[in-house]
C-alpha cells in the first residue's frame, strides 16, 4: 500500500521530536526575514545527518517542508513508510530521477517548500564535491526562488548553533535553452552564495 504524506503526522512529529532535538542541538535562526510563506527551493550545505531536521525546525510548525533524501533510506520497510508519511522525497542520485522531479514540482506548485542539498551528499568542507544541478533546474522550471542556507559543520551537543538564511533569488528562464555548463555555473554560484553566509554563523 502506498503511503501518502500527512500534514497532521508531520505536525505531530514536529511537536514530539522538536523539543528533543532543540535540547541536544540548540540553535537560533539568523536571517529569519528571508523566510517567506510562498513556495521555494531551500538549498543548504550538508555535513551531518541532523541537518534536514534542523532546517525543518527552523520553519514554524505550519510550514510542511519536503526534503529530498537518498533512495537507499526508502528501501528500509519501516523507515520508508515513516519518511513517506512525513512527505520526504526519495531521489536516486545515480540517474535522472523523473519521479523525484515530479514530486518536487507538485509540492512547489502547491506553494510548499522543498529542501535540497546541492552537493548530493554530506561533506566536511566547502567544494569537497561538485554541486549537482537539480536545485537550479527545479527552481527555474517551477519559477520559485532559491533560498540559500548555511548550517555550521561543527554542531557540538548542548551548544547553540546559528542557522543562516540568505536572501531568496530567482533563476529566470531564458528563451534559449541553457547548456549543462550554464547550469553547472549556476550551481557553483549557489554553493558560493551558501558558503558566503558562514561568517554570520559565528
Amino acid at each position: 500500500m502506498k503511503v501518502k504524506p500527512s500534514n497532521k503526522f508531520y505536525k505531530k512529529c514536529y511537536r514530539i521530536a522538536g523539543p528533543v532535538i532543540r535540547f541536544f542541538r540548540p540553535f537560533e535562526v539568523v536571517g529569519a526575514e528571508n523566510i517567506k510563506s510562498s513556495a521555494a527551493m531551500v538549498c543548504s550545505n550538508h555535513s551531518a545527518m541532523i541537518d534536514p531536521f534542523l532546517i525543518a525546525l527552523a520553519f514554524d510548525i505550519n510550514t510542511h517542508v519536503h526534503v529530498l533524501s537518498k533512495i537507499e533510506l526508502f528501501k528500509i520497510p519501516v523507515i520508508s513508510a515513516l519518511l513517506r508519511k512525513l512527505g520526504m522525497i526519495p531521489v536516486d542520485r545515480g540517474v535522472l530521477d523523473v519521479a523525484s522531479i515530479k514530486s518536487s514540482l507538485t509540492y512547489l506548485k502547491k506553494g510548499e517548500k522543498v529542501v535540497i542539498f546541492p552537493e548530493g551528499t554530506r561533506t566536511a568542507e566547502h567544494n569537497a564535491t561538485q554541486a549537482k544541478n537539480g536545485a537550479v533546474k527545479l527552481a527555474e522550471r517551477a519559477g520559485v526562488p532559491l533560498v540559500p542556507v548555511f548550517i555550521p559543520r561543527k554542531k557540538p551537543f548542548f551548544r547553540r548553533s546559528k542557522i543562516v538564511f540568505g536572501k531568496p533569488y530567482l533563476i529566470h528562464r531564458q528563451k534559449e535553452r541553457r547548456s549543462i555548463d550554464d547550469y553547472s555555473k549556476l550551481s557553483e554560484e549557489l554553493m558560493n552564495t551558501i558558503q558566503a553566509l558562514e561568517p554570520l554563523s559565528k
